[in-house]
């Protein structure tokens, strides 16, 4: 078999490119202080910067995951990985005003949401088998790829200044993931791994598949998106919130300078081992999902996630405790990004998978508003600093998003899986034509 359509290889692919695409975001927080004080303005308004990435990154998928679909990868992915390279040299060095930086950093978002949907939907279409597995392995390189790379930052940003770090790490990721696109490619039509048909009732016996191909549109009429939909809002809200507000927090408790191992500041631990667990997890809860159902795994991950943020209100001046409960805070939260695509493949077919969890994926950018400026305005104006209000509104979803895995998406695709099927029995197809439509 040649390299190209090696789906392990593609998997690679996908992998580092992610990893090049994640400091975007998970490392913009070492980037706040710095800005605020450049620019002399609110926390509110440099946090209003990340909102409006977020925006881009998640609500043009659909359009980014529409042209993937019709045309390939490659294309879109290459053109995605110049925007990532553009956005954070352009926010360093090509920003005199806080309306450039939006700018810049909007340009950033763009080449990270076309990457983002194209190496998930990537992972979805070969990998119809090991569905939460793979897309947890993509997903987990965005959530781990500033593990490395967090010190080196932080560093460079007290010894160069923000500026010259934007600029040297926006072309060095901007290059790997142009490389990494030009050998992307989605498995020939009507594609399936060898074996297939033999797994299907194996699989679908832990993990409910309709069979179906569903068009954006036809999704859109179904009970379970919207069900997902507001899920993924209620999930987003609350480990985005640890995202971009992780250094503000720590600075209100007085950790954020305190020593805590090898002359490393409790942030900058805390960052590393957030970002560690944040990759680890969405492979590890994929893989769980594969063999106990989504549904399944989506209420043990968020009840986690609901008791970690409650905890952690009561230890936030503890360094070590800081440190461990954002990062288990993480763990509980960031498999959202490996459970959802894989749900939606799942449930809506492959055929449109990028465009169809594009549309998904958007409810990142929706909980962003209020992870972002309204979490930081509400802080500064209404609890004079304090998050601990925040904090309980986190685990609040985290809770409902649980209740309502068990409890309302598990008898919504239930029903789904089970009208597939009669309607399968109403119109007979054969064997092979079923799995190649899963």
């Amino acid at each position: 078999m040649r390299l190209a359509t090696n789906r392990w290889f593609q998997l690679v692919l996908g992998i580092v490119a992610m990893l090049a695409i994640a400091n975007l975001q998970y490392a913009w927080t070492f980037f706040v202080t710095p800005l605020q004080k450049h620019y002399h303005t609110q926390l509110a308004v440099i946090q209003f910067t990340f909102f409006i990435f977020i925006l881009a990154e998640t609500w043009l998928v659909p359009i980014e995951g529409f042209l993937i679909d019709k045309v390939g990868p490659r294309i879109i992915m290459a053109i995605g990985g110049v925007l990532v390279g553009l956005g954070w040299y352009g926010s360093g060095w090509w920003a005199p005003t806080i309306q450039h930086l939006y700018f810049w950093y909007v340009l950033g978002g763009i080449g990270a949401g076309a990457v983002y949907g194209g190496t998930i939907g990537n992972a979805m279409k070969w990998f119809p088998d090991h569905r939460g597995l793979a897309i947890g392995l993509t997903a987990g390189a965005y959530g781990m790829g500033t593990a490395l790379t967090v010190a080196p930052i932080a560093a460079m940003i007290k010894s160069n200044g923000y500026q010259y770090t934007f600029g040297y790490w926006g072309i060095l990721q901007g290059i790997v993931v142009f490389l990494a696109a030009l050998f992307i490619t989605a498995p020939p039509k009507g594609w399936v791994p060898a074996g297939w048909a033999s797994k299907v009732s194996e699989i679908t016996a832990r993990v409910r598949m309709t069979g179906r191909e569903f068009h954006p549109l036809q999704m859109f009429r179904t009970h379970e998106f919207w069900v997902l939909y507001v899920m993924m809002t209620l999930m987003a809200f609350t480990g985005l919130v640890i995202t971009v507000q992780v250094a503000p927090i720590a600075k209100f408790y007085h950790v954020d300078k305190t020593i805590v191992w090898f002359g490393l500041t409790a942030l900058v631990l805390a960052v590393e081992v957030d970002r560690i667990l944040n990759g680890l997890t969405r492979p590890f809860w994929g893989w769980i999902s594969d063999r106990v159902g989504r549904e399944n795994a989506m209420f043990a991950a968020f009840s986690l996630q609901a008791v970690t943020i409650i905890i952690l209100t009561f230890l936030t001046k503890n360094p070590v405790a800081f440190i461990i409960l954002t990062g288990f805070a993480f763990f509980t939260w960031g498999e959202i990004f490996s459970l959802f695509p894989a749900a939606v493949g799942d449930l809506f077919g492959r055929k449109y998978a990028t465009t169809n969890y594009g549309f998904l994926y958007t409810a990142k950018g929706t909980a962003a508003f209020f992870s972002a400026p309204v979490a930081a305005y509400v802080t500064d104006h209404v609890k004079g600093g304090d998050w601990t209000l925040i904090f309980y509104v986190m685990a609040g979803c985290a809770a409902i998003a649980a209740l309502m895995a068990l409890f309302w998406l598990k008898p919504v695709t239930r029903k789904a899986v089970e009208s597939a099927r009669a309607q399968s029995t109403e119109e007979p197809v054969s064997q092979p034509a079923i799995a190649k439509a899963v």
